[in-house]
């Protein structure tokens, strides 16, 4: 029996026993419901399918999990068992239990007839399950075995074709190396041949340079002698400039002096000759209110010493601001 087959057979096995279960479990539902509504109050009457429920589903869940178990190799110990037989014995008291009571005989043996065979099938399907595992566990040790024999003789060709291979590899190497061997010998002695050659044109070359080398030396000396005459000329040109104009400077310098004395002067003389009696020509009270502003004296000082308005010397201090960029303190 191949693995296909033994699949089948679960499969087989478990549709069938999943239908005893479940018609098992319909009968017992529509079985003891009738008892336990007998023997529950009028008012919870309605809870009568429940007990039947909850035995079938415990039958439910041994049958579920020793398949698994028995699919997996496993075994659970003895409480899967006990909880088997309490769940069988459960459902076969609950199934009998009208036809008991009423003395019925038939009734007992109609009533037991499918809780006998749930809890058969449910034994006979763990042992079936366990021997079908154990029938895909000898398979699949067989399968690997074959498997093995194949592999180790794949390797073993594998080998075979490796070692020729190798063999082969080796001919080719030893047959290389002893060309590599006579081509080297022929080039260490073009290369010896090469480098004599070099050696005689490298002297040659040598002395040439050096011819070119002395000649070139005696170009950069007089080179360096000639930049360094025209170096010295620009130096003493580059101090006669700087001379020049240290001395203009001097001279810009003094004047500026010369022009900033006779200004202080001039507004001195301004600004010493006091209120006027009367208002001073505008010409004159711009130049009055121009020294009092380059002075930082008050607006209402130059409005004084102009004869003008403090409102007109502010508008002419406005124009010395604009014009100057400068803001002096003022008061008033």
């Amino acid at each position: 029996m191949n693995r296909v087959q033994i699949r089948s057979s679960e499969r087989a096995l478990s549709v069938g026993t999943w239908l005893i279960v479940g018609g098992a479990m319909l009968y017992s539902v529509l079985t003891v419901t009738p008892l336990m509504a007998a023997h529950t109050p009028a008012e919870w009457r309605w809870t009568a399918p429940i007990l039947p429920l909850v035995v079938d589903a415990a039958v439910v869940i041994v049958v579920r999990l020793d398949s698994v178990l028995a699919r997996l190799g496993g075994h659970g110990g003895a409480w899967p068992v006990a909880l088997r037989w309490m769940t069988g014995t459960m459902t076969l008291a609950l199934n009998i239990g009208v036809s008991a009571l009423d003395g019925d005989l038939v009734g007992v043996a109609v009533h037991a007839v499918a809780p006998l065979l749930l809890i058969v099938t449910a034994e006979a399907g763990l042992a079936y399950r366990r021997a079908l595992t154990a029938a895909v566990l000898a398979v699949e040790a067989r399968r690997q075995a074959e498997q093995d024999a194949r592999d180790r003789k794949a390797a073993e060709r594998e080998e075979n074709r490796l070692r020729a291979a190798r063999e082969q590899r080796e001919h080719e190497a030893q047959v290389a190396r002893e060309q590599r061997e006579h081509q080297a010998a022929l080039a260490r002695e073009e290369a010896d041949r090469q480098d004599r050659i070099r050696r005689e044109d490298a002297a040659r070359a040598a002395a040439a340079e050096q011819a070119e080398r002395d000649a070139r030396e005696r170009r950069e000396h007089e080179r360096e002698q000639a930049a360094a005459e025209l170096e010295r000329l620009k130096r003493q040109a580059a101090q006669k400039r700087e001379l020049e104009a240290q001395q203009q400077a001097e001279r810009e310098r003094r004047e500026q002096v010369r022009e900033q004395e006779r200004i202080e002067r001039e507004r001195a003389a301004l600004l010493s000759a006091g209120p006027p009696p009367a208002k001073l020509p505008e010409d004159q009270a711009r130049a009055t209110v121009a020294a009092a502003f380059a002075a930082g004296v008050p607006v209402r000082v130059a409005a004084e010493l102009s004869g003008w308005s403090v409102g007109w010397a502010s508008a002419r201090y406005q124009e010395h601001r604009d014009n100057s960029g400068s803001a002096p303190a003022l008061g008033r």
